[in-house]
This record gives C-alpha cells, sequence and structure tokens, in this order.
C-alpha cells in the first residue's frame, strides 16, 4: 500500500467526505448562536431566512471549489489555489495563516473540551491545561495509526453526532409547545435591524466555517472526479438541513424571553423541556462533537504545510510520509504547536483565534479570486468540473466574502494591528528564506 516518500494514499470516498464536512463544521456555533441571535433579530422568520441564505452561500461555494479542487487536486486546498493562481508568496500567507489558525483552533477546542470534562469531574477543575495537552497527545498518538482508521473514525464521530442532533430535532418538535415561534416577536427596526443582520450573518458565517473540508483531501480520494462532488454537496446539504431544523426546534421550544437570553440554547432547550439532570447529558454530546472538530482539524491542518513543504515553502521534513499514510512529521509539528499555544495561556490563545477568524473569511476571498486568475491564466487547463455560471458566481461571492471580510474587520478592530504584523512578518521571512526555493 506504500507509495512514494512524499505521496499520500489514495483510500478515501465519498462517505468520509460526507463526514469530515459534517466533522468539520457542525461543532458548538449551533448550539452557542441562536440565542444571541434571536436576542439581535427578534423574528423567527427573518432568523430562519439568514440560516437559509448562508446555506446557499456554502452551496455555491461549493461549485467554485469542485472546479479548483478537481483541476488542481492538491492538498492543503486554499493554500494550492492562492500559490498556482498568485504566485508563490501569496500561496505561502494562505497556507501559513491556515495552518496557524487551525493550530490556534486546536488548542482553543482542546481547552473548550476540558472545561466541559471539568463538568463532569468537577476535580479536573484545577488541571485544564493538562487535561488540554493530555486531550491533544491522545489525538496525536491516535493518529500516528495512519489516515485509513483515521478516516474510519472521523465516519464514526460524525454519524454520532448527526443522530444526536437529529433525535434531538425529534424530541423538540414532539415536546416543544410553539414556544418563540408563536409568539413570532417583532423584529427591530431602522439602524439596529441592520446591525442585528449583520451581527447573525456573521454568527451564522463563522458555524458554516468547514463546509469546505473535504477539499483538503482531493489528493487522497480514490475517484475524485466521480466522488467529489457527490460528497461536497451532500454534506453541505446535509449541515444545512440540520443547521435549519435546530433552529426551527429551538424557536418551536424555548419562550423568546429565555431564548434571547440563553448563551448554550441546545441545553437549555433540553432543560426547559426535561428539567435540570438534562445537563450532564448534554455536557457529553458537547464533548463528542467538538471531538469530532478536533480529530477533522489534526487531520487536515498537517496536509497544508506537507503540500507547502513539497513546495519548498515549509521545512523539508514536513513533507514526509510514514508507513501508514500520514504525514507523520507535519501531525507531530502541528499538535506540537497546539500545545505551546496552549502553555503560553489562554489570551494569547483568544487573540490569535480572533487574527485567525480574518484569514479563515480572507482564504474564502483568495480561494474565489483564484478560480477567476486562473480562467484567464490557464485557459487550457483540465477542468473535469466547471463552476455555474461563470464569471458571474465567482465574481459575486468574491464580492460577499469581501463584505464578510469588512464585517470582521469592523467586529474585531483591535485586531487590525496584528493582521498587519503577521502579513509583514510573513514577507519578511518569504523574501530572507523562501524566495530562493
Amino acid at each position: 500500500m506504500k507509495t512514494g516518500n512524499k505521496q499520500l494514499w489514495k483510500v478515501l470516498g465519498t462517505t468520509f467526505g460526507v463526514a469530515v464536512t459534517l466533522g468539520g463544521t457542525v461543532g458548538t456555533g449551533i448550539l452557542r448562536k441562536p440565542g444571541p441571535i434571536a436576542a439581535a433579530l427578534h423574528n423567527p422568520t427573518l432568523i430562519i431566512s439568514l440560516w437559509i441564505l448562508v446555506a446557499i452561500y456554502a452551496l455555491l461555494g461549493v461549485s467554485c471549489l469542485l472546479e479548483l479542487s478537481l483541476s488542481i487536486p492538491k492538498a492543503g486546498a486554499w493554500y494550492g489555489y492562492a500559490e498556482r493562481a498568485f504566485g508563490r508568496y501569496i500561496g505561502f500567507l494562505v497556507g501559513l495563516s491556515s495552518w496557524l489558525g487551525t493550530v490556534t483552533a486546536l488548542g482553543f477546542g482542546a481547552y473548550t473540551f476540558s472545561e466541559y470534562l471539568a463538568i463532569l469531574f468537577p476535580l479536573l477543575t484545577s488541571y485544564l491545561i493538562y487535561c488540554s495537552l493530555g486531550i491533544l497527545m491522545m489525538l496525536w498518538a491516535f493518529h500516528q495509526l495512519g489516515v485509513v482508521l483515521a478516516g474510519k473514525s472521523q465516519e464514526w464521530l460524525s454519524g454520532i453526532k448527526a443522530i444526536a442532533l437529529l433525535f434531538f430535532i425529534g424530541i423538540c418538535a414532539y415536546k416543544g409547545n410553539g414556544g418563540a415561534i408563536l409568539e413570532s416577536p417583532s423584529a427591530p427596526i431602522g439602524l439596529p435591524l441592520w446591525s442585528g443582520i449583520m451581527t447573525a450573518l456573521l454568527s451564522i458565517f463563522y458555524a458554516f466555517d468547514g463546509w469546505h473540508t473535504a477539499a483538503y483531501f482531493t489528493e487522497e480520494n480514490k475517484n475524485p472526479e466521480k466522488t467529489m462532488p457527490k460528497s461536497m454537496y451532500l454534506g453541505v446539504i446535509v449541515v444545512a438541513f440540520i443547521y435549519i431544523m435546530i433552529n426551527i426546534a429551538i424557536l418551536y421550544s424555548l419562550p423568546f424571553s429565555l431564548l434571547s437570553q440563553s448563551k448554550l440554547a441546545a441545553a437549555d432547550t433540553m432543560t426547559y423541556i426535561f428539567g435540570a439532570h438534562m445537563g450532564r447529558w448534554i455536557t457529553l454530546f458537547l464533548m463528542v462533537s467538538i471531538l469530532g472538530i478536533l480529530n477533522t482539524q489534526v487531520m487536515f491542518a498537517p496536509r497544508v504545510i506537507f503540500s507547502m513543504s513539497r513546495d519548498g515553502l515549509f521545512f523539508k521534513k514536513a513533507s514526509e510520509i510514514n508507513a501508514v499514510g500520514s504525514p507523520n512529521f507535519a501531525t507531530h509539528m502541528t499538535l506540537a504547536l497546539a500545545c505551546l499555544f496552549l502553555l503560553v495561556g489562554k489570551d494569547i490563545n483568544e487573540r490569535l483565534s480572533d487574527i485567525a477568524t480574518f484569514f479563515f473569511v480572507a482564504s474564502y476571498l483568495a480561494g474565489f479570486a483564484a478560480l477567476v486568475q486562473l480562467r484567464r491564466k490557464e485557459p487550457n487547463l483540465h477542468r473535469p468540473f466547471r463552476v455555474w455560471g461563470y464569471p458571474y458566481l465567482p465574481i459575486f461571492l468574491v464580492i460577499l466574502s469581501s463584505l464578510f471580510l469588512l464585517g470582521t474587520l469592523l467586529t474585531n478592530q483591535q485586531s487590525v494591528i496584528y493582521v498587519i504584523i503577521f502579513i509583514g512578518l510573513s514577507y519578511g521571512i518569504y523574501q530572507q528564506f523562501l524566495k530562493k526555493n
């Protein structure tokens, strides 16, 4: 089964593509965001409409991403497209920011997992950092067993998560009594309405972040031209269906007065229906949900620097593949840095997370722009899949992503200086150490 030293195994298929989309997208966001969104918008119809709009954005994004991923079937997703379209420095910037952003998310996710673990076992409250490091080390050890087992574990974790969420929706449908939907509170008007829409859109947009995850594994897909369109569209449709139905379920079950104050709407819904004793079960589900995302991140983040390494834009050793098909040194680096971020403190990790949010949105923008650029730059490139409505759709998504990027900057203005510093440092590193390669 082993191929070359720098060749990933082609062992993944449709089921994995759907599972990794679900695992990389559905996390605690959908369980936390309905409360603040309800407080901003009030009106259930408006709330559901915005979730549908962002779902459409993700589906349109899939069309663009399929053209890119099948014409450039390369590990690392956004990095590979930006590097091919705009040159090595832009590729380096997109790849480095994508990797570091995911490393930050890994550390933050492991810490959040530990906080929930301490709810179940209060004695662990004083040892959250050690628990977080232990979780990351366990994931590291598991992923040394190879890509086949890692892929299967993602399918199982995503399956459990989907079943649990559908069960939650069914309970709300059976036990709910109309909640905020029957109350139908009026939306604010004027400036508060537009401010609420922008706040809600950003929250929903971040909850959908991960719709593109399957593209990181195109190089490892057994038959990407056949299975990638099926798995990516199906994955996003499943995520969108679950998100919309969860929102309807919560709105149908919780009165607006409770929902608008809720910081963890799904847990509050179960508590409202069944009583406080349900908290332990919700905590267990949250832990499984977080573990699914962490597992996905440990799979795709190393593939970014693996791909960069092959192109001479990262440490050469990061391009090595071990005997069971995993980019082992890239995985070592990813998890070691996540542990380091945990050790330097939660405050720094949160600041890095704010910066990462900007670059995640910028990666979408670079990807959609890369599609337009490559159509001009390489008109004869083999394109097994072509985006709908070219050039209007990718240009529309470039504009829309630019607006989201602007919204990100406006809501995190204190991070702008750090973004500028990061870009400056990355350019200096590229010029001094990488340009000659």
